[in-house]
């Protein structure tokens, strides 16, 4: 199965696919702002974009290499990445809802507690993420709405658990201590 976690900056989605790895260790966490890197920094600067998810090849990459994996990885795969436009999705998820099963979740939080939360990791309100904020949750009221999990008051270990039990899946408990 893929699971891909959606949602704004500061929604929570790495840190939740980071929990979910931790605590079931045959998923395998992908993430394909890696090819998005790698674009930006290997193409001619007259041909460059504001968004690597504007670059076609970007959405074929990640499709071939989630494909290549769901196919030969035993486990699940995480991809937390944020995806508002309609036609992107369509050509990512839902071209691999074709062949495997993949649930798709929106980690929905309100704007303040985004900026909160990106301020805790010293991204202010001019950074990148911040200024994506609002076109994140536009689109997600109005473009892409399938599942939203309200991250607002969860902790990651709360949004780990919610995830999972949407997702079929069985955590086992979490043996850390409150140390």
């Amino acid at each position: 199965m893929i699971i891909w976690l959606n949602g704004a900056f500061g929604a929570g989605k790495t840190q939740t696919a980071y929990e979910l790895q931790r605590r079931l260790k045959s998923i395998y966490v992908y993430d394909p702002e890696n090819a998005g890197y790698f674009i930006c920094k290997n193409i001619p600067t007259e041909l460059s974009k504001n968004d690597f998810q504007d670059y076609p090849m970007w959405r074929t990459f990640n499709l071939s290499m989630l494909s290549y994996i769901a196919e030969h990885h035993a486990g699940d795969i995480i991809v937390p990445m944020t995806i508002t436009n309609r036609r992107y999705y369509d050509e990512l998820v839902g071209e691999l809802s074709r062949t495997w099963e993949v649930r798709h979740f929106i980690l929905y939080a309100e704007r303040a507690v985004l900026l909160r939360r990106l301020a805790s990791r010293f991204e202010g309100r001019n950074s990148w993420g911040a200024q994506q904020i609002d076109r994140c949750l536009r689109a997600f009221d109005t473009e892409i709405t399938e599942q939203k999990i309200h991250t607002d008051s969860l902790s990651i270990r709360e949004a780990a658990e919610q995830v999972a039990a949407l997702a079929g899946l069985t955590l086992p408990p979490d043996q850390r201590s409150g140390l």
